[in-house]
C-alpha cells in the first residue's frame, strides 16, 4: 500500500484504468497515509469521513471511467469552493461555511473522475507566503518541521512533497503556486492568465493578477491537470483557447536560449546561499543542449514593485471591503488584510491609471525579452524556509522589509503581467549556509501563451534530475 502513495498520479490513473489496483485500494492507502502523517504536517484540512470516502472508491469501481482523474483522492486548497466541504479560507468569518455547490475548477476536475477527499491548508484569504491561520493552525515543511512551507498553496505543497496527494490545485497571485512548490521540493505551474478561468462573480474585468493552477511531483502530472483546469468560460473575459499540453511535453530542447535574471541587477536581497544554488542550477539547462546567458535587469523593480502594491490593494479592496463594512466581522480579520484593504479604499483613479501604465510598459519590453529568449529565470525566493513561528521576515541579508509580503517581490515580475512560469526544484541548501539541507526552486517563465513551451522545458529538467524522488522528505 505504502508504494502506491509514492507512484505518480498518471501512473495511478493506468492502473486504476487496468484494474491492477482498485479505486477502494487507492483510497484506503491514502486515507492511512494522511493518518500517519499529516498530524506531524498539517497539510490536509477538513479531512472527510473515511466511511463515506470508501463508499465512493467503491462506487467509482463500479461505473464507467469519467476521465483521466477517475477514482484518484484529490484535497483542494481551502480558498475553492468543494460542495459538502467548507471552505473557511482560513478566516474565522468563514469557518462555518459550506458551499452547496463547486466552483468552476473543481467542477471540471469532478467531471474527470476524482474523488475529494477534504482540503489543503491556506493562509487566511491567501494573504502571505506563510501558510497559518487561526482555523486550522500552521502547515508545518516535510523537510523540517520547524520551518514554513510557505504559502498560499502551501498545504497543497506539502501534501504533496508527503505522498499524501498524488496531484493537486493551488492559486498564485503573489508566488503562491511557486514560492510552497520550491520550499518542498516539487513542481507548482502558474497558468497565462486566461487559461483557467475564475468563476464569473463580481468584477472579472479589472483584477488580472491571481489565477488558479496545478501542482505536482512531476511535469506530466502537472500538464495532464492543466489539461483538465483550463478552457474559456463564455461568461468570463479574457479566456485562452483549450489546448492540449501532455502532448508533445516529451521533446528535445537543444537550443532553446535562457536568460537567468538572477537578483535583478541587485534589486532583490537574497538570503546567503540562495543565488549560488539556483545559479549552478540554471547552468543544468546547458547540459540539455540550451543557451543560458546572464540578463541585466530589464525594467525598473521600484516601478514594477509600486505598480503591485497599488494594484493588488485596489484588488484586495474590492474582494474584502464587504467583510471589512461589517464591523462584526472586521474584527476578525487580520491585520495585514486590514492593512490591504484600507491601503485599497484610500486610492484615487489616476493612482490606479498610472499603475496600469507601468504594468502596460513592463509588459511590452518582457515581450522584446521574449523575441530573443525561450524562457527566464529568477529565483522562486528570495531566503530559505523560515522558522514557522514567525509571522513574516522582518529582514533579508540585512535589508529591512517594509510590508508584510514584501520579502516575496521576486515573484512580483511575473505575477504582475501575468506569464506563465513554473517552479522547478533546484536541489538543496549547501552546509555552512541558512538553508542548509532545506529545498530551493527557482521560477521559469515565458510569453504570455506558451504555457506547453515551459511545460516541455520543465520536463527535461525533471527527466535529467528529478528532484522530488532523488531526496524525499524522511517522515515517520
Amino acid at each position: 500500500m505504502d508504494d502506491l502513495m509514492n507512484r505518480d498520479a498518471l501512473a495511478l490513473s493506468s492502473m486504476l484504468e487496468t484494474r491492477q489496483i482498485s479505486a477502494v485500494e487507492l483510497m484506503q492507502a491514502t486515507l492511512a497515509q494522511i493518518d500517519r502523517l499529516n498530524p506531524g504536517v498539517n497539510a490536509v484540512v477538513s479531512l472527510r469521513d473515511p466511511d463515506t470516502l470508501l463508499a465512493e472508491a467503491k462506487a467509482a469501481d463500479n461505473t464507467p471511467r469519467k476521465g483521466w482523474l477517475h477514482g484518484i483522492p484529490l484535497a483542494v486548497k481551502d480558498l475553492a469552493d468543494v460542495a459538502g466541504i467548507p471552505t473557511s479560507m482560513g478566516s474565522p468569518a468563514f469557518a462555518d461555511f459550506v458551499p452547496k455547490s463547486d466552483c468552476g475548477m473543481v467542477a471540471r476536475m469532478r467531471s474527470a473522475g476524482g474523488l475529494f477527499i477534504g482540503k489543503t491548508n491556506t493562509p487566511e484569504f491567501g494573504l502571505g507566503s506563510h501558510t497559518f491561520n487561526p482555523v486550522h493552525g500552521a502547515t508545518l515543511n516535510p523537510y523540517d518541521a520547524t520551518r514554513t512551507v510557505g504559502g498560499s498553496s502551501g498545504g497543497a505543497a506539502a501534501a504533496l512533497a508527503a505522498r499524501m496527494i498524488a496531484v493537486t490545485d493551488g492559486s498564485d497571485m503573489m508566488g503562491s503556486l511557486r514560492n510552497p512548490a520550491g520550499w518542498c521540493n516539487v513542481y507548482g505551474m502558474r497558468p497565462s492568465f486566461g487559461r483557467i478561468p475564475a468563476d464569473p462573480v463580481g468584477d472579472t474585468f479589472l483584477h488580472p493578477l491571481a489565477t488558479l493552477g496545478p501542482m505536482a511531483r512531476n511535469p506530466r502530472d502537472m500538464a495532464a491537470l492543466l489539461e483538465v483546469q483550463a478552457g474559456p468560460n463564455p461568461r468570463v473575459p479574457f479566456g485562452l483557447p483549450k489546448a492540449g499540453y501532455l502532448d508533445g511535453i516529451d521533446t528535445d530542447i537543444t537550443g532553446r536560449r535562457i536568460g537567468y535574471l538572477a537578483d535583478w541587477g541587485g534589486a532583490y536581497a537574497m538570503e546567503d546561499g540562495v543565488l549560488d544554488l539556483v545559479g549552478r542550477a540554471v547552468q543544468g539547462f546547458t547540459d540539455l543542449g540550451c543557451t543560458v546567458e546572464a540578463l541585466d535587469a530589464p525594467f525598473s523593480a521600484a516601478e514594477i514593485w509600486d505598480s503591485w502594491l497599488t494594484l493588488r490593494a485596489f484588488a484586495n479592496a474590492g474582494r474584502l471591503d464587504p467583510l471589512y463594512s461589517d464591523p462584526a466581522k472586521r474584527k476578525l480579520l487580520k491585520p495585514e488584510a486590514i492593512w490591504e484593504i484600507e491601503t485599497g479604499l484610500s486610492l484615487t483613479p489616476m493612482q490606479i491609471q498610472r499603475a496600469s501604465v507601468i504594468r502596460s510598459r513592463w509588459y511590452a519590453r518582457a515581450a522584446e525579452l521574449f523575441d530573443t529568449y525561450d524562457a527566464l529565470v529568477l529565483p522562486s525566493a528570495q531566503l530559505w524556509p523560515f522558522a514557522v513561528d514567525l509571522d513574516w521576515p522582518k529582514q533579508i541579508a540585512g535589508q529591512g522589509m517594509d510590508t508584510y509580503h514584501r520579502w516575496m517581490e521576486v515573484v512580483i515580475p511575473v505575477s504582475l503581467i501575468g506569464l506563465p512560469a513554473i517552479c522547478l526544484p533546484a536541489g538543496f541548501g549547501a552546509a555552512g549556509t541558512p538553508g542548509a539541507g532545506l529545498p530551493m526552486g527557482m521560477q521559469l517563465f515565458g510569453r504570455h501563451g506558451d504555457d506547453a513551451g515551459l511545460l516541455q522545458l520543465a520536463q527535461a529538467w525533471h527527466c535529467a534530475t528529478d528532484w522530488p524522488n532523488a531526496r524525499p522528505p524522511q517522515l515517520s
